[in-house]
């Protein structure tokens, strides 16, 4: 059997656990509903933190690309002066964008080298007209006088005209094409025909003064040369 104090220890002891056990429930009760809290109100913190993010993202996925010309670049900013300035853009002191500052610049066409066009006569194929040889008769003292020589200088004259032609007027150089009583060179330069006596010898005298001076001076020349 029991004992009486025993008994009371027991029931003391007895207290005190049934006095514990809903001390430590509390507690522990007390500690999930603050975890809970906790975890709730960091879960709040997280999504408070990526709301914007998300707002975002989404605002700028929807947002459609816009495409902003060099136009439109200029009058976006002539529309922000005026509003920074207070003035009206209809009026006439506010900013007017300049239309006509641009400059289009076109290549040019290159100009076409114009084809030459053969003279007729001259063509490819084409020969030169032989020139006309004298046959008009005469004597050198004819063609001397007609020339307009000086008497004083036909001995010079005739002296040069000997050696050159022996007075024959369609007389020509067979390398040079010198031609005439004087052996014109070239042929082409004597006005009218190389080969009529007068007009070789018009133009004889002509050169004669022209070069030397003097007949005289064209003797001493092709006498000391032979040639002139």
């Amino acid at each position: 059997m029991t004992s009486s104090s025993a008994l009371a220890r027991r029931s003391t002891r007895t207290g005190v656990a049934r006095v514990s056990k809903p001390t430590a429930s509390r507690w522990s009760r007390r500690r999930g509903v603050v975890s809970v809290f906790a975890a709730v109100a960091a879960v709040g913190m997280a999504g408070g933190a990526l709301a914007p993010l998300g707002t975002a993202l989404a605002v700028a996925q929807e947002k459609p690309v816009e495409v902003v010309s060099l136009w439109a670049d200029s009058r976006s900013d002539a529309q922000a002066l005026v509003t920074d300035a207070g003035g009206d853009p209809a009026s006439s002191s506010s900013v007017q964008l300049d239309r006509s500052g641009f400059t289009v610049y076109v290549t040019p066409k290159p100009t076409p080298t114009p084809t030459p066009t053969p003279v007729s006569g001259e063509g490819a194929g084409s020969s030169r007209s032989a020139p006309v040889k004298y046959s008009g008769g005469g004597s050198s003292s004819d063609w001397l006088s007609a020339a307009g020589i000086a008497e004083s200088d036909w001995g010079y004259v005739d002296y040069i005209v000997s050696r050159e032609s022996s007075w024959n007027p369609n007389a020509t150089n067979a390398s040079s094409g010198a031609c005439g009583l004087v052996q014109a060179y070239p042929c082409s330069k004597v006005p009218g025909s190389g080969y009529d006596p007068v007009d070789n010898l018009r133009w004889a005298n002509g050169y004669a003064v022209g070069r030397y001076g003097s007949w005289a001076e064209a003797h001493a020349f092709w006498t000391s040369n032979h040639w002139w």
